[in-house]
């Protein structure tokens, strides 16, 4: 009973928190403070969050590394669009067609690749989002390489903000639940797991399907955002960044893979006014800030370990004193 009424504690406060961002953000952008291109990129930070948190579900919950997570932004994307430019179906039921429809692939994925592990499972992902993307590329219907204009502009700031809300909240009791148990069990030690009689495969799985619903979601938030996609966009490269993300964000937690990739986002735009030196800087404090990070957690784990080593000593002098 203590654990439930806690529990709806902790989701009242981040609702009534999330309310009050909203407002205030509502405002900001209404009295054109924010003016439209910050607002725009502000709605980029909320798409690129919901990727980021779904590629860590993968990466940081299970221990999978995936390098292909952006054709699963693509596949929604590029679903999302086409349903809603051929049938006229309504915005959230496009979205949600295109979300199934990047889970379903990350379903058949999922059912071979996932049994390989490390490398292995790098290669084969970033070889799936190649092959997405030369697919996208050939089919005419999509727009082939030149892309698919004339996507209707139905993506809006409230739109995004509370689907970010609503990934934030559902990702979080998965991993809070039995369901996240099991996947961080498989993450610690697949072996291990198997014997106590997790089926790690179907765990996996459910993380990558999960994920690519997500990722899918986002595609289509942000087709329907730029009222344009072109396959490039949905390149290895893009994954690449999630994965920047979700490293330094930290190893599971939800408010530094915020905090990251909201940092990560609006950082090139900062940059902007540096013109061509922003693509060398940016790397740089890319490189800066993961020295940082590392040295940090170093510094970190060394203080937990002394204070953890002066216990024992401490009880045996208090000990030996009385």
């Amino acid at each position: 009973m203590a654990g439930l009424k806690s529990y709806i504690k902790r989701g009242a406060i981040f609702l009534a928190a999330s309310l009050a961002v909203f407002c205030v953000l509502s405002v900001l952008i209404q009295t054109d403070v924010i003016n439209a291109y910050y607002s725009q990129i502000l709605m980029v930070i909320c798409i690129n969050i919901i990727l980021a948190l779904s590629t860590n579900l993968i990466i940081n919950y299970t221990g999978q590394l995936t390098l292909g997570h952006s054709a699963f932004m693509a596949i929604g994307a590029y679903a999302s669009a086409f349903i809603q430019m051929n049938t006229g179906m309504p915005f959230f039921l496009s979205l949600l067609c295109g979300s199934v429809v990047a889970a379903v692939f990350g379903f058949l994925i999922g059912l071979p690749t996932l049994r390989l592990k490390g490398d292995y499972l790098a290669i084969t992902t970033l070889g799936f989002c190649q092959i997405v993307v030369v697919a996208i590329q050939n089919i005419d219907a999509l727009g082939g390489a030149q892309g698919l204009a004339g996507i209707p502009p139905k993506t809006t700031f409230p739109w995004v903000f509370f689907s970010m809300v609503a990934t934030i909240a559902i990702l979080y009791n998965i991993v809070h639940a039995n369901q996240g148990r099991a996947m961080i069990s498989v993450r610690e030690d697949e072996i291990a797991a198997e014997a106590m009689g997790i089926d790690t495969t179907r765990y996996k799985i459910m993380s990558f399907t999960t994920g690519a619903f997500f990722a899918g979601y986002a595609g289509g938030l942000y087709a329907f955002l730029m009222m344009f996609i072109d396959p490039n966009s949905f390149n290895f490269l893009k994954s690449i960044d999630f994965v920047i993300y979700v490293v330094l964000g930290g190893t599971g937690g939800f408010v530094g893979c915020i905090a990251s990739t909201s940092i990560l986002t609006l950082l090139p735009e900062v940059l902007r006014f540096l013109g061509g030196l922003r693509m060398v800087i940016y790397p740089l404090l890319l490189i800066v800030i993961m020295i940082l990070r590392v040295k940090n957690i170093r510094v970190t784990s060394f203080l937990h370990k002394k204070s953890g080593a002066m216990k024992p000593k401490e009880r045996g002098e208090d000990h030996a004193a009385a």
